[in-house]
């Protein structure tokens, strides 16, 4: 497999801001739900497997378009050179919206969110994805890609830039710097698992995982099931 893949103005314009503002307007963006390398950052995760991303899909409608261009065999072939068989498509997937402000950063890491649930120790995505929500003014940002201590590749973010890239590659975030206040860089990111019947039983079907409270979860379910209108007198 390459090791990376970037696409530009990877979605139409107006699913792209419709997708923008679904993230990062949702009530359930709070302080980030993982650690280590993320305690910088904001942002709330889904978990989901088979059925489940079909509630995804209904969940958060403009997430549409984007999931038929990076699920099933898309990524896969992203990476994969024209002569060569691709590996079978992804079957578990992790969504993290990930939010950086001024002076953050994320710390050195490989991606494996589903290793302690999958029960396989050695786990790590076939693909990772990431779609830049937003970029702003500043210095820093990129994502640096590295085998070892090799650095492979550093990708500066662009809105609306689709980057694909193997799984086991460990990357970071390099620190922000100059960024206006309420500015952050937003980016959308799918670790994509290969797993064994036995270990997919053990994810979830739908998770949602969010630090923002009870209150935001009463709000987005308000948002998507809004009352119906009054009877008329």
């Amino acid at each position: 497999m390459f090791a990376v893949s970037r696409t530009d103005d990877a979605l139409r314009y107006r699913d792209f801001e419709a997708l923008r503002d679904a993230l990062l307007g949702s009530p359930l963006l709070g302080a980030t739900t993982l650690n280590g390398p993320f305690r910088h950052s904001r942002g709330f995760a889904i978990t989901c497997r088979g059925a489940g991303v079909e509630r995804l899909r209904e969940r958060v409608p403009a997430l549409r378009p984007h999931l038929e261009r990076v699920l099933g065999r898309a990524s896969v072939r992203a990476l994969t050179p024209w002569f060569r068989r691709a590996p079978a498509p992804p079957n578990a997937w992790f969504f993290n919206v990930l939010v950086v402000g001024d002076g953050g950063a994320v710390g050195r890491h490989v991606d494996a969110t589903l290793r302690k649930s999958s029960g396989v120790e050695d786990l790590v995505p076939l693909v990772v994805s990431v779609l830049y929500l937003a970029v702003p003014r500043g210095e820093g940002g990129e994502l640096r890609l590295f085998r070892g201590e090799e650095l492979l590749g550093l990708m500066a973010p662009r809105e609306n830039t689709l980057v694909h890239f193997r799984g086991d590659l460990a990357h970071d975030v390099a620190p922000l710097s100059g960024v206006a206040f309420g500015q952050a860089r937003a980016s959308l990111v799918v670790e994509q698992y290969r797993l064994p019947p036995e270990a997919l039983e053990r994810i979830p079907e739908f998770r949602l995982e969010s630090e923002a409270g009870f209150s935001a979860y009463l709000r987005e379910h308000q948002a998507r099931n809004p009352p119906p209108p009054p009877e008329p007198a």
